[in-house]
């Protein structure tokens, strides 16, 4: 799993570039409970990558992405970026997925001066205050927690759970989901906590039914979401489930199994099948003939890859880390397809676009 390129790239039906000249890094947890929407994430962004490679590259220049697995640990996540930064010398980082991992990036990017551009999280903390190195390119999670709280006040559900995983990641989308609470005059029925590396609901999926829940907003990634999810059945509870855009995946939905149908999931990108917005219009084009299906998760890869293919043509041929730095900061109104990013100094939001959807009786989003 150490080397994951050449095999992404053969699973997409593409190759990998044979001499990339400019070195991107990932790291993220292509093993462990996050591994499906990961991969998805990564074959979003290696379609436009590709795409990009095979009309010559970036000022002529190729670009080639490594992505190493930390199987979704924070410490693994520091170690190869590390590795990447150091040894591999790639000019920025990109897609680095959850919380606490980026956290345990984010010294490595000052003291390195590296650019990570697009992370894989919607943390508020890599917004606010703003990190000079962190280029956020999809919307917080806080805004995601409120909207979704919202909109169950707004059908008339009353009795509603929050299960939480204790880590930085559920306490920052835990602000979101109070600030939804507070807008709607309620107050969740439940509030529990479940550990993230050893996730245990034999104690918590009970106390779900005995509130009589009408909805549980589960605050979680992939597998956990599954299994809790599964023991809430167990436990007689048919409440509504809601979970963030971290689980935005196909992968995702064949976890839940039986359970996804009902499903709704918030998201951050324009409908996947909406060829009205152009942004998902050229990813399906550039789908066609590789068997492949457009993907929330794929929606917010290939974003994040236009992003970055931006920066390094602004940088300039032979881009280093401080010229695509300094191109990230000066990006004004850049359309990546129906939506515009910007940055300056003093903002590295990128977009604030929420939505969402809910998984249909045919194992599809729906919005």
């Amino acid at each position: 799993m150490k080397r994951l390129l050449a095999a992404l790239a053969i699973g997409m039906g593409l190759s990998a570039p044979a001499s990339s000249q400019i070195l991107i890094g990932q790291t993220a947890g292509f093993s462990g409970p996050v591994a499906a929407g990961v991969r998805e994430t990564t074959d979003g962004a290696l379609l436009y990558i590709e795409s990009v490679n095979a009309r010559g590259g970036v000022n002529g220049q190729k670009i080639e992405l490594i992505s190493l697995d930390d199987g979704f640990e924070p410490k693994r996540a520091a170690q190869n970026a590390q590795e990447l930064i150091v040894d591999k010398k790639v000019v920025a980082l990109f897609l680095v997925r959850g919380t606490p991992h980026t956290q345990a990036v984010m010294p490595l990017l000052e003291e390195h001066k590296v650019p990570l551009i697009a992370p894989s999280t919607g943390a508020m903390a890599l917004h606010s205050p703003v990190h000079p190195y962190v280029f956020n390119v999809r919307a917080t999670y806080q805004r995601e927690a409120e909207r979704a709280v919202r909109h169950l006040s707004l059908i008339g559900m009353d009795r509603i759970a929050v299960l939480q995983v204790d880590d930085s990641f559920g306490a920052d989308a835990i602000e979101g989901a109070n600030a939804g609470f507070a807008a709607v005059g309620k107050k969740p029925v439940l509030l529990e906590k479940f550990d993230r590396s050893k996730p245990d609901f034999s104690q918590i999926a009970p106390k779900v039914a005995q509130a009589q829940a009408q909805a549980v907003l589960f605050i979680g990634s992939g597998s956990a979401v599954a299994d809790g999810t599964r023991a809430i059945r167990q436990a007689g509870s048919r409440a509504q489930i809601v979970t963030l855009s971290n689980n935005a995946a196909s992968g995702f939905i064949k976890q839940m199994g039986e359970n996804a149908h009902g499903t709704i999931i918030s998201q951050v990108f324009p409908y996947e099948r909406s060829i009205s917005s152009p942004l998902v219009k050229e990813a399906a084009d550039l789908a066609k003939g590789r068997n492949m299906e457009i993907s929330p998760a794929m929606m917010e890869g290939f974003a994040a890859a236009k992003v970055l293919v931006e920066a390094l043509r602004r940088a300039g041929p032979s881009p280093t880390r401080e010229r695509i730095t300094a191109a990230l900061n000066g990006l004004k109104n850049f359309d990546i397809g129906g939506m515009e990013v910007s940055y300056s100094p003093t903002d590295h939001t990128g977009l604030d676009f929420a939505d969402l959807s809910i998984v249909g009786a045919d194992g599809k989003f729906r919005r």
